[in-house]
């Protein structure tokens, strides 16, 4: 297995959705997973066997906060250098390579593209067949363009070569056949779920005093948490918040998180008029991030194009519903959530003010989708992973 992150050292929801698939799959007999990352760090999966890549006369790889960041490379000769996200990935090609001939493996699992060029090495090296798991194309990550044109070309290369490819979502299996003319038929759909047992129960005091006492005062929050980028649709709800700002003035919008957008969009909020009525809280985990889902009265994730989402599934778990954009992959699995398109900041706005205003529609929708994801687990997802290995390990050894 080729990965970026893994939780506590995970920057989205790629590294929870990659965690918690090894973990059921290491449930059953016939596997054992090594996961391959792109840094050293602790932690805490005895159910699978965690590899730091490091290229040769490479002694250390420091981690800074983001999966997506600089990362600092200490080597053997005593300097150091760091190297933005396109060199860490030829760094990951060459030390995965390097652990090719010192281990035996049956298949070779990659997710997204910042792994790909490692999974097409090791498919050239031994012959072992390569499964892609794409959590986002490069269209998505642009927000719609065409993106970078060096990720643009390992997509289109990894995906020809590839012996099968899985799709988090049928919006992304239909995205890899728009921008790479792949056949459909080579590509699976297995949605990402959650493990709500695993989810850190709440605690009875929130940190967020403040908003606790705005609430007492009639205020609403609304709360987006993510990535602050592009692909995310992040101005969108911020016109729509001024809509129902002007609408339901006590209505407070709390963005939890970072990215390039960071300070546009407190500009944005302030050209908007709207500052006073917007917090930008940076990035945040633990019970930061958990009480920024519970204090609020509505999630909304207004992004552009979203391969799946998780959040909007967290946030039903912390007792809150969820306003999704249709252009995203959890809306084909959680049904019991407002739908809107991304840039259609009036309806958008129009359902915001409709769930601050209403006790009971937002009860409603609480109970509805709590029910609905008490059903969703990983067995199903890793039951899919499991047939493609037998299907392409079978193939190839011919057993």
């Amino acid at each position: 297995m080729l990965g970026w992150e893994l939780p506590p050292h995970n920057s989205g929801g790629l590294g929870v959705a990659c965690y918690q698939l090894c973990q059921e799959l290491s449930k059953s007999d016939d596997i054992d997973i090594e996961f391959i990352l792109p840094y050293e760090a602790e932690h805490d999966a005895d159910f699978m066997t965690i590899t730091a890549a490091r290229p040769i006369g490479v002694s250390e790889i420091i981690k800074t906060s983001g999966a997506y960041d600089s990362y600092k490379y200490r080597y053997e000769d005593g300097h150091e250098e760091w190297h933005d996200i396109y060199t860490q990935a030829a760094h990951y090609e060459r030390g995965v390579a390097s652990l090719a001939f010192s281990r035996e493996f049956d298949i070779v699992h990659a997710h997204d593209w910042l792994t790909f060029r490692a999974a097409m090495r090791l498919k050239q090296m031994t012959g072992c067949p390569i499964v892609l798991h794409v959590h986002s194309v490069e269209s998505d990550r642009a927000g719609g363009e065409r993106g970078n044109p060096l990720v643009n070309e390992i997509e289109a290369t990894a995906f020809n070569l590839a012996d099968r490819i899985i799709a988090v979502s049928e919006l992304t299996r239909q995205a890899i056949v728009r921008d790479y003319d792949i056949p459909a038929e080579k590509i699976t759909v297995v949605h990402n779920s959650i493990k709500v047992d695993d989810l850190v129960p709440m605690e009875t005091r929130n940190v967020y005093e403040y908003l606790m006492q705005l609430k007492m005062q009639d205020y609403r929050i609304v709360t987006n948490i993510g990535r602050l980028t592009v692909q995310k649709g992040l101005p969108n709800l911020l016109k729509a918040a001024k809509e129902v700002i002007a609408r339901a003035p006590k209505t407070i919008f709390l963005i939890v998180g970072s990215g390039e957008q960071y300070h546009e969009l407190i500009t944005l909020a302030a050209d908007l008029g709207i500052g006073r009525n917007v917090i930008f809280t940076g990035f945040l985990r633990g019970k930061q991030w958990r009480d920024a889902f519970s204090i609020a009265d509505l999630f909304v994730m207004p992004s552009v194009s979203e391969p799946f989402g998780l959040t909007p599934l967290e946030a039903t778990a912390y007792g809150t519903p969820s306003l999704v954009s249709k252009q995203s992959g959890v809306s084909e699995v959680l049904k019991n959530c407002l739908k809107v398109d991304y840039w259609d900041v009036n309806e958008m706005a129009n359902q915001i003010v409709a769930v601050v205003q209403s006790d009971s529609l937002r009860r409603e929708l609480t109970a509805n989708a709590y029910r609905e994801l008490q059903h969703l687990s990983w067995e199903e997802p890793a039951n899919k992973v499991m047939s493609i290995y037998r299907d392409h390990t079978v193939q190839e050894t011919g057993a």
